[in-house]
């Protein structure tokens, strides 16, 4: 197969305008457009917040951000999601510096190696989250490299100048707030750092709003939808999608703190009426399963991304909530979200198509006949990567191309279809053998559970393909009988299958297949 590049349909020239300015210039755009008093935001403890109240309270903390920080620095967020995040992210920009946002679940580790890479010595966060969450050693390890600003704190050091700024700010905000140019940093966001330290991700402002701009355009709302948004704002899937979307766009969003409180999430579901929710696979079925009968009916539709969608998800929300569910597809790099199922235009097992702007294309890989590793390009696509060998210094892709690391291959509708991560085949006596084809074939099999697969050394073959599943007592001539009537070959199920309780899940609500590949060596050890 030869390398193809395939296009999407372009971004409107009106949308491709708007990309141009700074993030919080196009926030005061949308207060401007929407209103003062319009309610935007319905926070975790179900306070209520207006454009009013979020721009004041981002120009009063821009003062003391400002003073306790030095021109041009990046300013790490250390917050769930909430309204606290959005105003920290919008003072942080209106003081002139970059925020970076961390990862709180990372670990000590990776958070010291973010710091080095990106680098940043200050970071916000809030002392009721660091309480409830638990995280008191955490910010005292953090503390012996960074200062740490506390929200409560900088409330309480608005003084007479910064309370004019909070009056004056949305009123003149041009002798308040520097414009940055578009194509300047917007935001820092970090790798997993599975594969080594976490590499910083640099997203200018144009790529954030190309990306807002392209979900609107291909991912048609009601104006009066109210968003569900559970996911981390460290994770830039939670942060564009779940929170600027709406932001910007004038949709009221619901945010909450954490994707793990299923019970609590499914009851804030049936009290704020909400339409739309984003999340994965995961917290989706487990929401649902949270649900009393009709619990959810508010919803619409939910947006997922991070990881395949199930077909039994897609049954179960259809059935018993009367729900779409749009499966969609991006990493962090892209800004995120890179194709998407359409209301009206779902294929199961796809992730729709690519967004407007952007070209795609498909090396090919050593062993497959179909299909070929994704490479993008287009206006969210990031301006490069920090490496950790080269603290600060942003690398540019060569030519705007990002390899996304995936195999995808392209049906005739023009809908793109997931084969895997490059690095989760398996290569078995000489053959490629995908390890989401293996997982798929569990959940046909035990819908109602999870499955992962991962590679194991083999003495033999070089490699071998394990299988984690949370179904008990599983037995792989099921699994096989399965394969055989549904023409897959043998050589895709696994012949060590491994019952676990639970399968470990990253804050982002991905599978975590580090620790699942660890288990599945130490069960064969064992």
């Amino acid at each position: 197969m030869a390398s193809e590049i395939l296009k999407a349909e372009s971004l409107s020239a009106q949308a491709h305008k708007r990309t141009q300015r700074d993030l919080f210039w196009a926030f005061l755009d949308a207060v401007k457009t929407h209103g003062d008093d319009k309610e935007i935001i319905i926070d975790g403890d179900g306070k209520i917040f207006r454009y009013a109240d979020l721009s004041r309270a981002a120009f009063a903390l821009s003062a003391p951000i400002k003073k306790a920080t030095r021109g041009d620095e990046n300013v790490g967020i250390l917050l769930p999601t909430g309204a606290g995040a959005v105003i920290a992210f919008l003072s942080i920009h209106a003081a002139g510096r970059v925020p970076a946002m961390l990862n709180f679940t990372a670990g000590m580790k990776n958070l010291k190696a973010a710091a080095d890479t990106a680098p940043f010595d200050t970071i916000v966060t809030a002392r009721k989250f660091v309480e409830i969450a638990g995280l008191e050693k955490l910010i005292e390890q953090l503390s012996d490299f960074a200062t740490i600003l506390y929200l409560e704190d900088l409330k309480e050091q608005i003084g007479v100048g910064a309370k004019m700024r909070a009056v004056l700010g949305p009123l003149m905000p041009s002798l308040f707030v520097p414009k940055s140019a578009a194509d300047d940093t917007g935001v820092i966001l970090f790798t997993s750092g599975t594969e080594g330290n976490p590499k910083g991700v640099v997203l200018t402002h144009a790529n954030i709003l190309a990306n807002i701009e392209q979900i609107e355009q291909h991912v048609e709302l009601e104006e009066d939808d109210i968003i569900f948004n559970p996911l981390p704002t460290f994770h830039c899937y939670g942060l564009t999608a779940g929170t600027l979307w709406p932001i910007f766009s004038g949709r009221k969003v619901v945010l909450h703190p954490s994707p793990l409180q299923t019970k609590t999430i499914a009851k804030r579901i049936f009290k704020t009426r909400a339409t739309v929710i984003f999340a994965t696979d995961t917290f989706l079925q487990q929401y649902m399963r949270a649900s009393n009968e009709g619990g959810l009916n508010s919803l619409r539709i939910a947006v997922c991304g991070a990881e395949r969608v199930r077909e039994e998800t897609r049954k179960t929300a259809e059935q018993r909530f009367d729900m779409e569910v749009l499966e969609g597809y991006g990493v962090t790099e892209c800004a995120p979200v890179l194709a998407a199922n359409q209301p009206g235009d779902i294929q199961a097992g796809t992730i729709g198509k690519m967004l407007p702007g952007i070209e795609a294309r498909l090396e090919p890989v050593e062993g497959l006949d179909e299909g070929g590793q994704l490479w993008v390009r287009g206006p969210n696509i990031m301006k490069g990567y920090i490496s950790p060998d080269n603290p600060g210094q942003i690398v540019p892709l060569k030519d705007g191309w990002h390899d996304t690391g995936d195999v995808v291959s392209v049906n005739d509708d023009g809908h793109y279809v997931i084969r895997g991560r490059i690095k989760r085949f398996a290569k078995i006596g000489g053959e490629m053998v995908s390890l989401m084809v293996v997982e798929n074939c569990a959940s046909a099999v035990w819908p109602e559970k999870l499955h992962a697969a991962a590679i194991v050394p083999d003495p033999k073959r070089g490699e071998q393909i394990v299988l984690l599943t949370e179904q008990k007592d599983a037995k792989r001539r099921e699994l096989l009988t399965w394969a055989q009537t549904h023409g897959v070959p043998e050589i895709s199920v696994p012949k060590k299958i491994i019952s676990v309780e639970a399968l470990p899940v990253l804050g982002t609500g991905k599978l975590d297949y580090v620790s699942i590949t660890a288990m599945a060596k130490e069960a064969l050890g064992a």
